[in-house]
């Protein structure tokens, strides 16, 4: 089975935790059987909160630059750039400039359990 689909006809769901968050789900583990496949965009000037996961993510920059902590680490991250965020690690998201910051993230299907730090 295959599945084609056009970004611009998913919808973006506004998410709560943070300012100017939204997501697209672009395929759901409905859709396909190992992955979950999201389209996230931070607003400039918005941010993601301090935050864990019990599975691990795996992101790609598509546009826009963040200042991204993981754990104890903080750096900037922009267009062009792979993340690879592990279970359990703490991690948050704050905009630069006047971008939208936009990432495809990808996290294996199964349950998940997020927590604000």
């Amino acid at each position: 089975m295959y599945l084609h689909k056009k970004i611009n006809t998913v919808e973006a769901i506004p998410q709560k935790a943070g300012k100017g968050v939204s997501m697209k789900m672009l395929l759901s583990s409905d859709e396909s059987p190992n992955f979950a496949m999201r389209n996230f965009t931070i607003e400039a000037g918005g941010h993601m909160p301090m935050h864990t996961n019990i599975i691990e993510h795996e992101q790609y920059v598509l546009g826009g630059r963040a200042l991204v902590k993981i754990d104890d680490e903080t750096f900037e991250a922009e267009a062009g750039d792979i993340l690879l965020i592990p279970a359990g690690a703490a991690h948050s998201y704050e905009t630069i400039g006047d971008e939208t910051y936009s990432f495809l993230c990808l996290v294996p299907n199964g349950e998940d359990c997020i927590k604000i730090i």
